[in-house]
């Protein structure tokens, strides 16, 4: 079963890790940790302190990019429409 840290303990190996005088493997050989859990810790931080989170980012993009496929799938109507309304007047029948 994993073991719990406290935040602080976590905190100090995130500190640690940022100043970069060590490789990430040998502080987490130092506190006893798995690289990948060091490298989540970190990940996890570096999200708190940007404030924004990768999926919020993609989220924001996303509805961006359905709004201007709204507005050209509108646009595209109102073309289609007054093409078939001056091909009417060119060709009567």
């Amino acid at each position: 079963m994993p073991t719990a840290y406290g935040a602080e303990f976590r905190q100090d190996v995130i500190d640690v890790a940022r100043k970069g005088e060590a490789p990430l493997a040998q502080i987490a050989k130092d506190f006893g940790l798995s690289v990948t859990t060091l490298k989540r810790w970190i990940a996890i931080a570096e999200r708190k302190d940007s404030g924004t989170s990768p999926a919020a980012a993609e989220s924001a993009e996303v509805r961006e990019l359905k709004k201007r496929n709204r507005l050209l799938e509108q646009e595209n109507e109102i073309l289609r429409r007054a093409a078939a309304y001056l091909a009417r007047d060119i060709n009567p029948k």
